[in-house]
């Protein structure tokens, strides 16, 4: 299994202007075939986070990878409560 620092320095060499989510997905699995995909999400995220980009080019592929890869069991579920009435006091 390849480390997230190596999948992080993968993801930024092969980032262009203008390649689809997909794309780099595929680029990905070519380098790194035994990676999952929830590494490789948490690589690009990490790679958005920790290395400083170099010329910019690709920063913005990396976000739309990272965001339209996210699974949605990475975010715990929360439900909305009934909402509260404030207790207003007389005489205050």
């Amino acid at each position: 299994m390849a480390s997230i620092e190596a999948l992080a320095a993968t993801l930024w060499s092969l980032a262009a202007l203008g390649m689809t989510p997909k794309a780099l997905r595929v680029a990905v699995r070519e380098t790194h075939p035994d990676a999952s995909r929830k590494d490789v999400v948490r690589a690009a995220f990490y790679a958005l986070v920790a290395v400083q980009p170099r010329d910019g080019g690709g920063l913005n592929e990396l976000h739309s990878f990272a965001l339209a890869e996210r699974s949605p069991d990475d975010e715990a579920p929360f439900a909305l409560g009934p909402r509260r009435t404030k207790v207003r006091r007389r005489g205050a």
